[in-house]
């Protein structure tokens, strides 16, 4: 038995080639940050914060920053048109939980929807920078804010990968 849910689950890949003659639109855009709020968190808290950028300059100037970081010169947002980072409120307990619960949503719904997404790493190490930071003070973060995962953003420029076989051992079943 299958139903749209548990198919868009199975379908849903990472994607890292992007067509940026196709922005991102509104419309879409406000459906996946929405299903981020619809995210699981401890004691129903809602603490996370997702910030949706679509500005070319700062996309690139938080692409820089990760790119040091990983010690590389490529761009490792895949000149995506749109990136969500998703922060999370370190007064919390379960803030990290909750954040990631929230980057589930929102690569799950962006496929949903027709669009390619991926998670990209070192969103924590990004806004402790000082670039970083200032960019959070813009935003109106605190300092009780930590950078937990970057949702790029965008229409696909290159086939579906394959779906690859699940490991054998992936489930223990106690009954």
């Amino acid at each position: 038995m299958e139903n749209e849910v548990l198919k868009c689950l199975k379908e849903r890949r990472s994607i890292k080639s992007y067509d940026n003659s196709r922005k991102v639109g509104d419309t879409e855009l406000s459906l996946i940050l929405e299903a981020g709020t619809y995210a699981p968190t401890g004691r129903n808290r809602q603490s996370p914060v997702m910030v949706a950028v679509r500005n070319a300059d700062v996309i690139d100037e938080m692409s820089k920053i990760n790119a040091e970081i990983l010690g590389a010169s490529s761009d490792p947002f895949y000149s995506a048109p749109c990136v969500i980072v998703v922060f999370a409120d370190t007064n919390v307990n379960t803030a990290i939980e909750d954040a990631s619960l929230v980057m589930g949503n929102l690569l799950n719904a962006a496929h949903s929807l027709g669009l390619g997404a991926c998670w990209v790493h070192r969103a924590k190490e990004t806004f402790e920078t000082e670039k970083g930071r200032a960019l959070m003070k813009k935003w109106g973060l605190g300092d009780n804010y930590v950078g937990v995962g970057n949702c790029i953003l965008g229409y696909r420029n290159a086939e579906m990968p394959a779906t690859r076989p699940r490991k054998e051992d992936y489930i223990i079943r106690v009954d």
